[in-house]
């Protein structure tokens, strides 16, 4: 099933932007592209890999902060308008399209901006289980010998061991989605506005993981084709050093495989899914 693509007018006509803007958040390889990719099926949607909106956004309000002395001159509601303005001018060019999913691990730290912006917004965030996002992303550096990549910041030297603590690290590229979704899990724009959604739901049952999306934005259900899936960002994975780490397989399934994480460093991890507690979830977020 074909995704329709949307076209970009040329920048003198630009396009009225989509009705409604929701977004993709959570941890990385927990099934953010995957979701992206099955969603972008239908015709009316627009969904992709990681945007720059949101480093565009945080540079924006760096600059509109006390750090620019001109900041004084400079009102909450011209704040909110420019911010605005950036997803507006961004999208305004897709023709065709009537909701679009905005990719990003850094939504659900702004939980707060994003309810004053966009009050009927919806933040979808993917989850998985720690071990097993270590696990993908070692493994796809594995998979890779003779070059290296940005994640590391292109150093070729280092162990399984100094690449987790890497990761982990509040900076890290699982550290800080990890710290940011349990922000906005626990935090108090959460009820209404929040989903989450398991990488081991999506693939084990992916029909019924889209229903329950489907429910939480409130949009008539199309029906997906989970057996030819498609997406690639092939030269941008490129230039990260890491070949197919947007890349989607055809058909949705749960992998099967042993860990190549050494058990001790696999085991430190096991306790780390916190949505998987009931009694945790104080804000009823609704999980699949």
């Amino acid at each position: 099933m074909a995704a329709k693509t949307p076209t970009t007018p040329a920048a003198t006509r630009p396009g009225r932007p989509p009705g409604k803007l929701h977004f993709i958040s959570g941890m990385p390889r927990s099934g953010s592209t995957l979701l992206s990719a099955i969603l972008r099926q239908n015709p009316r949607f627009h969904a992709g890999m990681t945007s720059p909106l949101g480093d565009m956004v945080s540079a924006l309000v760096a600059e509109m902060s006390g750090k620019n002395d001109f900041s004084v001159v400079i009102s909450d509601e011209q704040r909110a308008a420019v911010l605005r303005g950036v997803f507006q001018n961004f999208y305004g060019g897709f023709t065709g399209i009537d909701v679009v999913f905005d990719t990003g691990r850094v939504w659900c730290s702004k939980m707060p901006m994003l309810a004053a912006l966009f009050p009927n917004s919806r933040v979808i965030a993917c989850v998985r289980e720690m071990p097993w996002i270590l696990d993908s992303i070692e493994r796809l550096v594995r998979k890779h010998p003779l070059t290296a990549n940005k994640i590391f910041h292109f150093n070729p030297n280092g162990t399984v061991y100094s690449r987790t603590e890497a990761l982990i690290d509040v900076n890290g590229m699982v550290g800080f989605s990890f710290q940011a979704t349990k922000d906005a899990y626990y935090g108090q724009y959460a009820p209404g506005r929040l989903m989450l959604v398991s990488y081991e739901g999506l693939t084990r049952d992916p029909r019924a993981t889209m229903q329950a999306v489907y429910q939480f934005i409130g949009e008539p259900w199309f029906d997906h084709d989970f057996e030819h899936v498609e997406y690639n960002a092939d030269e941008f994975d490129s230039r990260l050093g890491l070949p197919g780490l947007h890349t989607v397989k055809p058909r949705v399934s749960a992998p099967k495989r042993e860990s190549v994480l050494p058990p001790d460093l696999f085991n430190r991890f096991v306790k780390d899914s916190f949505w998987l507690d009931p009694a945790t979830n104080i804000r009823k977020v609704p999980i699949v």
